[in-house]
């Protein structure tokens, strides 16, 4: 940003701060004062509701409220019926009046006008008293929410069926509820000079390098938005490489894999708003694993770990593998297959690249509005569309048989990426392999393949390498990357950055007939 950009934003900043809010103003005394600014401040907001009474039917005083955020029926019940029908002397402190006159839990004084905006905009309802320069604040929101329901895109066979949801207070609780320690901090803070949106750190203390710790909340601080709608926001906002196509940042619905992250020594960022909780730092090889991995036996587990790498490949190199065999290494395909593929693009007058660009545009259209459309047609119109548009373009002469399946092929690999946004980097980077193995054959995937190995091994992830443990390399844990080794050998927990608690089991964990008695 540019000196002149820095010194319009600063302006702008001011100039908003001081037409939206009268900073850290003290509260006067005089109610008709406060009422008056708050008026000021809330014009031409109908669902802010003043609510003028009197205390004991003598002391003025005024509640204010959120419609549709606020438990306004709790409000009515356990406040102001009951201060209209208590006597009060005028001399009598908030203090008391909180501990012995109000029936709320949640309660807590406030001082200026800014602590008064951000109770109401959170939805709990302030107090105002004539002669009190201090307001009330009870803790009565209510706002509608989404039950808690299982993840669309991280689905299991075996497992939990719980996802976060986008009420902040629910996806803690969720984490507590798994993770029962003290040990487990989340300190909370606000983002967005509109939206102030609750932001929440989660790490377990004693497992996570405070240094990281110290780094997230830097990196958070230092964020200077309007507001923040969604954690891909701050995720954009808090990355080491925002000009690479490759996540740095792990975002999950399921609250078992935030808590996996969490004992791995991992930090989790709560957004309030979205039911995507990130965890960082991660590593290539995190976003290829799934939470199933470790449900299942080590065995089963292993194999579709390697089938998963191994559909990853495809998924990226198979249509440039392709077109680079069609267009210059006839010699590599076997005879027969060769004619075969020869006769069915007999009547394509494009080449192996237009082909395969026009597919794999074509497929992607398709998926994407599969997921735009409603769910009930949704898959529907992606298979039949895929069948019958393959179908059509290959009579039409448009494209090869054979390349429809090679797309085919493709699309279904991509779908075993576990993580979305990992599975889009690997689709954005087809493209490009495309036009290397159209213009150079082999010689430019390879090329391709190079520069892309060079750019994970520059990657960092919150000042961890992406490839982590190939790069650098870390044989001892190998046993939860190339394989998933049973949990009893898995005695000791990545080690990610600076100082961390190594070791996650006792010794001698592995189970056996001579470990538990024989019961013949």
């Amino acid at each position: 940003m540019s000196r002149n950009a820095r010194k319009w934003w600063r302006s702008h900043k001011q100039k908003v701060q001081q037409q939206a809010v009268p900073s850290h103003t003290p509260l006067s005394k005089q109610l008709a004062h406060n009422e008056q600014e708050l008026r000021k401040l809330y014009a031409n907001c109908s669902d802010v509701i003043f609510r003028p009474f009197r205390i004991g039917g003598s002391i003025r005083a005024l509640a204010i409220y959120l419609e549709g955020l606020t438990n306004h029926e709790e409000l009515e019940r356990t406040v102001l019926s009951v201060l209209m029908r208590t006597k009060l002397p005028k001399d009598s402190a908030i203090p008391k009046l909180l501990d012995n006159v109000v029936a709320v839990s949640k309660s807590h004084e406030l001082a200026t006008f800014e602590d008064c905006l951000e109770s109401v905009a959170n939805g709990c309802p302030i107090l105002l008293i004539d002669q009190q320069d201090h307001a009330l604040s009870f803790g009565l929101a209510r706002w509608e929410k989404r039950q808690i329901e299982e993840p669309v895109a991280e689905g299991v066979v075996r497992g939990p069926r719980e996802g976060f949801t986008e009420s902040l207070q629910v996806n803690k609780a969720l984490l507590r509820r798994l993770i029962k320690t003290p040990a487990l901090k989340m300190e909370q803070m606000q983002i967005g000079g509109y939206t102030k949106t609750p932001v929440a750190i989660a790490y377990i203390d004693g497992i996570v390098d405070g240094d990281l710790v110290t780094e997230v909340k830097t990196r958070l601080n230092r964020i200077d938005i309007d507001g923040v709608l969604e954690s891909g926001y701050i995720e954009e906002l808090i990355e080491d490489h925002p000009a690479s196509p490759f996540p740095q940042i792990l975002t999950t619905e399921r609250p078992d894999v935030t808590c996996g992250n969490l004992l791995e020594g991992r930090i989790a960022i709560l957004v309030d708003g979205t039911p995507f909780v990130m965890s960082a730092p991660t590593t290539l090889f995190s976003l290829l694993q799934s939470s199933e991995d470790y449900y299942q036996r080590s065995m089963a587990s292993t194999t579709i770990r390697w089938l998963r790498y191994l559909f990853t490949i495809i998924s990226f190199l198979l249509p440039s593998l392709y077109v680079a065999l069609i267009t210059y290494h006839h010699e590599m395909v076997p005879t027969s297959l060769l004619i075969s593929m020869a006769a069915s693009r007999e009547p394509v007058p494009f080449p192996a690249l237009v082909e395969a660009l026009l597919m794999e545009v074509t497929f992607e259209a398709l998926r994407e509005a599969g997921v735009r459309l409603p769910k009930q047609v949704g898959a529907a119109v992606s298979i039949v569309g895929a069948l019958v548009i393959g179908q059509a373009a290959v009579q039409a002469g448009l494209v090869s048989a054979p390349m429809v399946i090679v797309v085919a092929i493709t699309g279904i690999a991509s779908f075993m990426i576990p993580h979305y946004i990992a599975g889009i980097a690997i689709r954005l980077l087809r493209f490009p392999m495309m036009f290397l193995a159209g213009s150079l054959g082999l010689l430019g995937i390879m090329l391709g393949i190079i520069v892309t190995v060079i750019h994970l091994s520059t990657i960092r992830s919150l000042g961890v390498p992406y490839l982590t443990p190939a790069a650098p390399m870390k044989f001892s844990e190998w046993k939860d990357t190339l394989i998933r080794a049973p949990w009893w050998m898995m005695d000791t927990r990545p080690h990610l950055t600076g100082d961390y608690q190594k070791r996650r089991e006792g010794p001698d964990q592995k189970p056996g007939p001579e470990k538990g008695g024989d019961p013949a």
